[in-house]
């Protein structure tokens, strides 16, 4: 039947004519790969939006998909199989699968860094040969079992080989991303964590390559010797002269300017060269791109242009393919019996075992923690796609058979799987106690004990820098001897993209963003984040601690919390989610960034505020004394207007800045006009009596301040001071009146839920921000205020507060929608 079916068969053309033509588009090649890879993408992304709950990652669900489309599910099908994979397509399916796992493997390279594998601590270099010796001692154990039972005939050496490579490998892409997803990933676990599979890594592909020369069929045992040789001279040409090419391309793509599409036509030429050198010594076709990957210059702007250009097409389209060309090679079925089951049992056992015993027992050693040295050796034993690689390499070169190879890539999927919900149970670094000197969680409070003012400040690109620099210096005062603590943290999202671990490796090694230290002393663009924050630093003598938020965009806001308690800060300064067109309207710059705010201000454990940029003090910092600001506080009363007017006063000690405070004063003949304040039966006593107090003894305070510097100003030359006014309005229309008088100010600072009778005048108009209160809607979308000043929107943190402590607006007329009031977690 074979013969036969080579005959008639033939070759497949590459397109159709089409059905008009009588002709079945998936007997030809092109339209039956498009419905191959339709079919692919589908199942793939279903999957893992399955399992996205899980928090597993997704070679998961792509290992998994592979095998429900092989022989073991819906490939039990022969009509599926004759249909939508038949024979004769599998040669043009596997070859698009194994070019795009050339690509993909030259990225993994990309995110192993030579020089940091020297600078690997001993503790991680012990982990990582730990987690390489104990596990490959149990693989050629095991080897011995499978060969006495279901694996005889193979040959012996290859076998021992392969099947101990097989169990000690760590998959260093999958684990970088699970310590992503579980926030581990700047921890010290995931750096030790990083740093022995980043080792072991190096150390796995060198023994398969050894597999590999083993596994020739050459008769002579001279061959093997041969071809291991032969590699190690490839890699040397590499490393002396391939790399001083490259670097002399990335020299010649500066930062700022596109990347010339010669170097990247050039640089994808050498990887695939690279392969076919390393396909024609032997070894195989992967060794040769992840060579080239490993040696390429990671400074610079073109390492990253050239990632940008190739991962998402190779991860997103061509990978997912291999993982379907191995699903179909693996059959579940022919796991039969108790013999085979009890097998791929002793399989997980002695993987898991061999790899977790071994790491923890060293990490004890070194002093780790027993919970961080249980959750260092489920880490290390996450498999995934290199696992894969191994057993695919093993099966074509005919020393993994159908049974083995089918044992072998359930156990990858087990122990990957498990990786998540078991370093999950056994620590926890969410649930860190809090430091007991963390009582300064409110500008407040920070000012009545006179401590360092503690600030976190969240932006999102290079855009928000000069703003945050202007209100840092804004913010810094100059009448303390304490010193203003400032920590700037990058939002930065983490996708399955490989620039994103890429990324995120580097912070991991340097600590802060985007810091690249050239030798020659060159300064890339990724570099102006830290330059901006170090010159500022240098200039007014304020510490500046930029910080790096690595996360998915639904749970980054755990990230900006934790920090936040960790530095023991006071306030935390959100960016909007919109900016100012040059129009001078509003344009969202991303819909995730107002979920996250909003996800701060009911979780943080200190004062949230909000800045609203329209331009904050020009684009560009200005030198101290050159530093003007004009500052308008507007004050109804409640704890956040109080947080407002604290954080103005301590600006107002700077002495370019000048600051007017105005409080509203309802008049007798007061109406809310059709809006009235509801207040819980939790909030009506703080409302009505001891906030009242409070705000009273905050304006006395204020106005004891406003004396003092009119009785110095006579004696000195102070600039900065502080107006006081009391406004008595009777309407809504009066408060809109009197916010036009102080249009031309360049910062409001007002509160996010303003209480007292005045505050429930307020006309709101319908907004889609609620988080910035009814004030702050006022001032940004409102027509009845016409402003160009930016706006804080401020939230006090009230420890016992686990509603709000301040009235809902709710307006009983149509057409106008309620301001909410902040919504307890």
């Amino acid at each position: 039947m074979g013969p036969n079916d080579t005959t008639c068969s033939g070759p497949m053309k590459a397109t159709s004519n089409g059905v008009f033509q009588g002709e079945n588009p998936l007997h030809y090649a092109l339209p039956l790969l498009i419905l191959q890879i339709c079919i692919v993408l589908f199942l793939t992304r279903v999957l893992a939006f399955i399992l996205r709950p899980l928090r597993q990652p997704r070679v998961i669900a792509e290992i998994v998909g592979g095998i429900l489309l092989g022989p073991s599910a819906l490939g039990k099908s022969s009509k599926f199989l004759r249909t939508v994979f038949p024979t004769k397509s599998l040669t043009v399916l596997d070859t698009l699968a194994n070019l795009g796992l050339l690509f993909f493997l030259f990225l993994v390279g990309l995110e192993l860094d030579p020089k940091s594998l020297k600078r690997t601590g001993k503790k991680a270099l012990s982990i990582a040969l730990a987690g390489i010796t104990l596990p490959f001692v149990f693989g050629i154990g095991t080897s011995f079992a499978l060969r006495s039972s279901i694996a005889d005939g193979v040959s012996k050496a290859p076998f021992l080989v392969f099947m101990g490579v097989a169990l000690s490998i760590t998959a260093f892409p999958v684990l970088a991303r699970i310590l992503a997803e579980i926030k581990l990933l700047t921890t010290d676990i995931g750096k030790i964590a990083l740093s022995a599979a980043a080792v072991n890594d190096v150390a796995a592909w060198i023994l398969l390559a050894l597999a590999v020369a083993l596994s020739g069929d050459g008769s002579s045992p001279l061959t093997s010797l041969w071809v291991f040789l032969a590699g190690c001279g490839f890699v040397l040409f590499c490393i002396f002269a391939v790399q001083p090419g490259m670097k002399w391309i990335a020299k010649r793509c500066p930062e700022g300017e596109p990347v010339k599409e010669q170097y990247v036509c050039l640089t994808l030429g050498v990887v695939l060269a690279a392969s076919f050198v390393t396909d024609l010594i032997g070894i195989h076709a992967l060794f040769g791109a992840f060579v080239i990957g490993v040696i390429f210059p990671k400074e610079g702007n073109f390492a990253s242009s050239l990632v940008e250009k190739v991962e998402d097409l190779v991860s997103g389209l061509f990978l997912p393919l291999y993982f379907v060309s191995s699903g179909l090679k693996t059959d579940v079925a022919t796991i039969q019996g108790a013999q085979s089951w009890g097998l791929l049992v002793l399989v997980i056992f002695n993987a898991c075992f061999g790899k977790i015993v071994g790491t923890v027992v060293v990490s004890l050693y070194c002093k780790v923690p027993l919970d961080e040295s249980l959750a260092l050796g489920f880490l290390m034993n996450t498999k995934g796609l290199v696992e894969l690689i191994v057993l695919n390499i093993g099966k074509d070169r005919g020393v993994l058979n159908d049974q083995v190879f089918a044992i072998m890539v359930l156990m990858a999927i087990i122990t990957t799987f498990m990786t998540t919900p078991l370093v999950l149970a056994v620590y926890k670094p969410g649930k860190s106690s809090t430091k007991g000197d963390y009582t300064n969680r409110t500008v407040e409070k920070t000012n009545q004990t006179n401590k360092t003012l503690r600030l976190m400040f969240c932006f999102q690109s290079i855009m928000n820098i000069p703003t945050i620099v202007n209100l840092i210096e804004a913010s810094r005062g100059t009448n303390r001897k304490e010193s203003l603590q400032v920590y700037a943290m990058h939002l930065m999202e983490l996708s399955e993209r490989s620039s994103a671990i890429l990324m995120a490796h580097k912070v991991r090694k340097n600590g802060l963003p985007f810091w690249n230290k050239d030798k020659s002393g060159n300064t890339s663009s990724s570099d102006m984040v830290v330059v901006a924050f170090e010159a500022f630093q240098r200039l007014s003598r304020v510490s500046v601690r930029p910080m790096t938020a690595i996360s998915a965009m639904a749970t980054i806001h755990e990230d900006i919390c934790r920090s936040a308690e960790r530095k023991r800060a006071a306030m935390v300064i959100l960016p909007f989610h919109k900016h100012v067109r040059l129009d001078r309207t509003w344009e969202t710059t991303r819909n995730e960034y107002r979920l996250i705010n909003k996800k701060v201000m009911e979780e943080a454990p200190c004062s949230v505020a909000i800045l609203v940029d329209r331009g904050l003090g020009g684009s560009t910092r200005v030198a101290s004394s050159d530093f003007t600001l004009v500052i308008t506080v507007l004050f109804f009363g409640g704890s956040d207007d109080r947080e407002a007017l604290a954080f103005a006063v301590r600006m107002a000690e700077h002495p370019g800045i000048s600051l007017t405070v105005i409080r509203f004063i309802p008049s007798e003949e007061f109406k809310p006009e059709n809006v009235k304040l509801e207040i819980t039966e939790d909030q009506a006593g703080s409302c009505s009596g001891e906030t009242r107090l409070t705000d009273i003894e905050a304006i006395t305070e204020l106005k004891e301040k406003v004396k003092e510097q009119e009785s110095s100003r006579a004696d000195s030359d102070i600039e900065s001071r502080i107006v006081y006014e009391d406004k008595i309005v009777k309407c809504h229309d009066e408060i809109c009146e009197v916010i036009k008088e102080y249009s031309k100010s360049n910062l409001f600072l007002v509160g996010k839920s303003p209480e007292g009778s005045v505050a429930s005048g307020l006309n709101v108009v319908r907004s889609d921000t609620p988080e910035l209160g009814p004030v702050g809607n006022l001032l940004t979308s409102s027509e009845s205020v016409s402003t160009s000043a930016s706006v804080l929107v401020v939230k006090q943190y009230v420890a016992s507060r686990d509603s709000p402590a301040v009235g809902v607006l709710k307006n009983t007329t149509k057409g106008v929608l309620p301001v909410e009031g902040l919504e307890s977690p």
